[in-house]
């Protein structure tokens, strides 16, 4: 079995106890995707963790990489979402198929509903959220997926789902930087067994040139970014950096050999809240006037690394 899952240190283990690499490769529409850098994440760099959505356009070319990584499948903790205008009963088992189809996979060891948004004509919101969710659990009672979760979830909206769930949601996928820490919203998390998971680490580089991240990162001989990976490790929030170019994949990996004392995990805790990278008030606009899934989506084409 793959480091990744017998290291206590490059894994948490989940409510239902299973164990979910600590930190994986996110992939995404904006920005970028490159088949090389994924496959050399897999291949080289030892990445176990693959986090995409539908939305992104990107799970077929996720299962050529898987492919010709030669990692095998078992190996790989692959993810995925489900975008508000495929929730309810039978839309959302359809999307789930879809995806693993995609995917080229019988099953996924996580699906995430995307956000708690849903589109404007539906009358009764909490309903809808409600009848997805059952449709999430009955799919992890068939043992179709492994983890079922949400993504973009406040409190809120988590007790909506909690309200009538039978299944405690096993993770939260929110964004997470030292200039976007929802200490509320993960406190609330821990306090129900929910593990909390954390986009946009970087900020997408906009807090790389931050004084203080860069004095700890002198400090410790480490990149700024290898410093911000490491705060999220060391709170034990999964963490999933995204790169299409593979040196800053792997530098993105090289995170394992260094301990943040608690003086710079305090330095970190106490930055500013002042950025968010994700806008909530622009996604009911995607929702109720869709475009195609993918449609930001370029191909970019790098070197493999020796």
């Amino acid at each position: 079995m793959a480091d990744v899952y017998t290291n206590p240190e490059k894994h948490v283990v989940l409510h239902n106890s299973v164990k979910m690499p600590i930190l994986g490769l996110g992939t995404s529409h904006d920005g970028g995707y490159s088949h090389e850098a994924v496959v050399y994440a897999l291949k080289i760099c030892g990445y176990r963790h693959i986090d995409t959505a539908k939305r992104y356009g990107c799970e077929t070319y996720i299962a050529e990489a898987v492919k010709a990584s030669g990692v095998p499948r078992e190996e790989i903790f692959l993810a995925t979402k489900c975008w508000p205008t495929d929730y309810g009963t039978t839309a959302t088992r359809d999307a789930f198929n879809g995806s693993c189809q995609r995917l080229a996979s019988e099953y996924l060891d996580m699906y995430l509903l995307h956000w708690p948004d849903v589109p404007s004509r539906v009358k009764d919101k909490k309903q809808l959220l409600q009848d997805t969710w059952r449709t999430l659990e009955v799919l992890l009672d068939e043992e179709r997926v492994r983890v079922i979760g949400i993504s973009n979830f406040l409190e809120q909206h988590l007790e909506m789902i909690m309200e009538e769930c039978s299944v405690i949601p096993h993770v939260n996928q929110c964004e997470f930087h030292p200039y976007n820490n929802p200490k509320k919203l993960r406190d609330y998390c821990t306090e129900r067994n929910i593990q909390f998971e954390g986009y946009c680490p970087l900020a997408n580089g906009q807090i790389l040139n931050e004084p203080k991240i860069q004095e700890i990162a002198g400090i410790h001989g480490k990149s700024p970014a290898q410093v911000l990976i490491r705060w999220n490790l060391q709170k034990r929030v999964v963490c999933i950096p995204k790169s299409t170019k593979e040196h800053r994949v792997r530098e993105n990996s090289e995170v394992y050999d260094f301990v943040l004392t608690k003086e710079d995990m305090a330095v970190l805790d106490s930055l500013p809240q002042k950025l968010t990278i994700m806008n909530p008030s622009a996604i009911q606009a995607k929702i109720d006037n869709p475009l195609p899934d993918g449609y930001k989506l370029t191909f970019v084409k790098t070197p493999v690394e020796p």
